[in-house]
């Protein structure tokens, strides 16, 4: 999948995705961790709880799966060698912009030395399926500046493919 590539994940890496707004997803990514890593799936709510667990039971791989908010990540400092801040469902686009900022901070307090940071937002469609679709699509959140400002380092667009696009920045050594 587009996003495992985008990752970059490895055998024992410690993962956190904030919000789950596709089960399958976040279970093809936490596969790569293998036994000797560890997924966590940090969840707003019961919907995206179940949609994280049912992805893990499908794939046959481990996740453990948190009920909290992005502002108050349930994670100890320096845990995390990669967070994915899972937006395609907006869920860091509609919060304020303080708990947008304290949910980078979060995402900083997470992240080990070195660590990254990618965020996975939502495009609206283009083309054929713009004009087709009768919704109004907003694009997700810009999170260059969010993370920028928390203080990660090297923050960049990685690409936008397949109606998603990839915002990655890194934790200063």
């Amino acid at each position: 999948m587009l996003v495992v590539g985008m990752a970059g994940v490895k055998m024992g890496d410690r993962l956190a995705q904030i919000g789950c707004s596709h089960g399958g997803r976040l279970a093809a990514v936490a596969a790569r961790v293998g036994l000797s890593g560890r997924a966590v799936a940090i969840v707003p709510d019961a919907a995206s709880a179940e949609r994280a667990r049912k992805g893990a039971a499908n794939a046959g791989v481990l996740i453990e799966v948190e009920a909290s908010l992005p502002t108050r990540l349930p994670l100890e400092d320096a845990s995390i060698d990669l967070a994915i801040v899972d937006d395609a469902g907006m869920l860091v686009t509609e919060l304020s912009d303080e708990a947008r900022a304290g949910s980078a901070l979060e995402l900083l307090r997470s992240l080990r030395p070195g660590g990254r940071v990618l965020f996975v937002g939502a495009s609206p469609p283009t083309g054929l399926a713009a004009i087709l679709s009768r919704r109004e699509h907003e694009r997700s959140l810009d999170a260059t500046p969010v993370l920028q400002s928390a203080g990660f380092r090297s923050v960049r667009t990685l690409g936008e493919r397949e109606g998603l696009f990839f915002v990655e920045g890194m934790k200063a050594r």
